[in-house]
């Protein structure tokens, strides 16, 4: 029983001590001062930047949430603007903590970049843009077409594959990043543009005619977008996946940005739980007990976040859909905080 028992405590140290190890990021960033986040070069109601250098959107909101989880100041960030070509390069250097990217979830993604997905944000699903006056009302409708796509992203193959099923011809017309793509289709030097569904309604805002141009109504893949950290740091992978988690369940909750301090005060258990007033959760993320009330009172709760960047209070105007709580026809499901 005894060699039993110091065969156990040798190898619970061992598991301490290469746990201690490996959670360097989160001391990395509190010793820097600031969160380094990987965002998108441009992209409306995920991450862009306004002539003054702010950035906006869901995407940015997330590493604003971590931030404040962290140092319980949003704004505490760098927000390094990365191509789909470079962005893994990015995170697996280390020039950023984070990458909160319109980034497909793939196996190949999860299997090969030396990098997690840690959740998530938005589920969406490739389409295509079209000139209005091309009179093309479905994607079946587009044999013999010119197509824009972005390179080093999943779109090219989904496109490839929806081509072949269908049995219809087309032409690929590649660029190396989303504005040179954009760019391209509305100079006419393609039929259509492909890319995620939430793109295309975000790029379209970029066109000087925004109501020239319609989105069609086929969906043709799923592209689950959310965060990447890199391997060998659970507890950051943790923390980056638990803001997600903690933002959907305040949203579940009802606990948004105006009224989080009066719920903090309430004797309902799951939400003393949720709030750190009951229970250590925030501790063993290695954040404060208050970490879920920062998250709510920096960017608000997932539904707060969505409405705000990409829904019914933005320009996009896009519909929750299957991005709504679970309880609500929608895929956002959180485990639970006990």
């Amino acid at each position: 029983m005894k060699r039993v028992t110091l065969a156990f405590s040798l190898a619970l140290a061992v598991g301490l001590s290469a746990q201690a190890a490996d959670a360097q990021t989160l001391k990395t960033i509190k010793d820097r001062g600031t969160l380094s986040c990987g965002v998108s070069q441009g992209l409306p109601g995920f991450s862009s930047p306004d002539d003054k250098g702010n950035w906006t959107g869901l995407d940015v909101d997330v590493c604003r949430a971590i931030a404040a989880a962290i140092f319980n100041d949003p704004t505490k960030i760098t927000f390094v603007p990365t191509s789909a070509k470079d962005r893994f390069t990015a995170l697996q250097s280390g020039q950023i903590d984070v990458l909160s990217r319109n980034t497909t979830w793939t196996i190949s993604r999860d299997t090969s970049l030396g990098a997690n997905f840690t959740g998530v944000t938005y589920y969406d699903g490739q389409g295509f843009m079209v000139k209005k006056s091309l009179k093309v009302n479905s994607a079946l409708e587009l044999n013999s077409a010119s197509v824009c796509v972005q390179t080093g992203t999943t779109t090219e193959q989904n496109l490839a594959d929806y081509f072949k099923a269908n049995n219809m011809k087309y032409e690929v017309i590649a660029f190396g990043t989303n504005d040179e793509t954009v760019k391209a289709y509305e100079a006419g030097r393609c039929d259509v543009f492909t890319t995620d569904q939430s793109g295309l309604y975000s790029n379209r805002l970029k066109l000087a005619n925004p109501n020239d141009h319609m989105v069609l109504p086929e969906i043709i893949s799923k592209e689950p977008l959310g965060p990447m950290v890199r391997h060998g740091d659970d507890q950051w992978f943790d923390i980056v996946k638990w803001t997600l988690f903690a933002m959907i369940t305040a949203e579940e909750l009802g606990v948004t940005s105006k009224n989080v301090d009066e719920k903090a005060k309430m004797e309902n258990p799951e939400l003393k739980r949720v709030l750190g007033t009951d229970g250590n959760f925030g501790e063993q993320l290695g954040l404060t007990k208050d970490w879920v009330i920062r998250i709510v009172k920096a960017v608000g709760n997932y539904g707060e976040v969505f409405d705000r960047n990409v829904g019914a209070g933005s320009p996009l105007a896009i519909n929750r859909g299957l991005n709504n709580l679970w309880n609500k026809g929608g895929l956002q499901y959180a485990p639970p905080i006990r």
